[in-house]
């Protein structure tokens, strides 16, 4: 990316990403993720974060936290995810992942799953998940494994150029990113980051494979396998659960939201949040939205 450039964002709009790509034939991802998420995410706890939530698809996962947020750049897909869940404990915020519009320590439990290979400045987002991450707060993040068997045979074949070695991260197709997970290691602990477990899913890829086997065999196979990933990793998705460095502090000495603009801590109103900066995030169809702020006070 060039120096002083803002990092490519890619914006599900109005697509139909839940009817075209988990509603044709992503059964068993779908039942083998949960299975690992089950394995890595506290029961329960008070507050909660999940970054590319689209349209709610894991939140049955999220039912022990007293309060969650859902965020995505995508207002419809929040809109499918309001619909499907309401308000009760529920937030829907539509944001920029590199410009977070949440205080400082501001949740328990952080969650981002697909949605880390679409980073093109993946350590600008960790920054910000570390800073937003209570002390001693649980963070669960899936990604896309560069160093997966495809990979290596492909690359030993000649059919790809890179290396599944390489510890840098490829793009491999645009704002589609692979990270090995030595390097997505590193970067976690330069932040403070302890990690705690890994798991691999997804060992039974293959489309002639899950058209001849029942997706819940193979979900329960790929649990049998999921453990392996402490020692190795070679499936297509990687798991970790990282601990945020320090002691947990009360949940209600935590502020939740943050003004991007100017660091402010906003103020619910009708409108939406609003900021002593004179910066509204309006509240629209029950999605507060931080991508087009208005004026608190016309004029001001």
């Amino acid at each position: 990316m060039d120096e002083g450039a803002q990092p490519r964002i890619l914006d599900y709009g109005e697509s139909t990403y839940r009817q075209d790509f988990w509603e044709k034939g992503r059964e068993y991802e779908d039942m083998a993720e949960r299975i690992a998420l089950r394995r890595l995410l506290p029961p329960e706890g008070g507050r909660l974060l999940e970054i590319g939530a689209g349209f709610g698809r894991l939140v049955p996962l999220y039912q022990g936290y007293r309060e969650i947020v859902l965020l995505d750049y995508s207002e419809s897909l929040l809109q499918d995810a309001l619909s499907a869940w309401g308000t009760q404990k529920f937030q829907y915020v539509a944001a920029n992942w590199y410009d977070l519009p949440f205080a400082d320590g501001a949740f328990d439990t952080v969650v981002t799953v697909r949605v880390l290979h679409h980073a093109e400045e993946l350590p600008a987002l960790l920054e910000q998940i570390a800073r937003i991450l209570a002390p001693g707060g649980i963070y669960v993040l899936e990604f896309a494994n560069k160093r997966n068997l495809k990979a290596i045979l492909r690359y030993f074949l000649r059919r790809q150029d890179w290396s599944p070695f390489s510890r840098e991260p490829v793009e491999f197709y645009p704002l589609h990113w692979d990270f090995h997970p030595e390097w997505m290691a590193s970067v976690l602990r330069g932040l403070g980051f302890s990690i705690e477990k890994r798991l691999t899913v997804s060992h039974f890829r293959s489309e002639s494979l899950k058209r001849l086997v029942p997706a819940r065999w193979l979900a329960a196979a790929d649990a049998a396998f999921q453990w392996t990933g402490r020692w190795f990793q070679f499936a297509p998705s990687v798991l970790f659960r990282a601990r945020a460095a320090g002691e947990p502090v009360p949940a209600e000495e935590r502020p939740l939201f943050r003004c991007p603009d100017c660091g402010g801590t906003p103020i619910p109103t009708e409108r939406g949040l609003e900021c002593d900066c004179g910066i509204c995030y309006p509240l629209r169809d029950g999605v507060l939205d931080f991508k087009n702020p208005e004026r608190s006070v016309p004029g001001r």
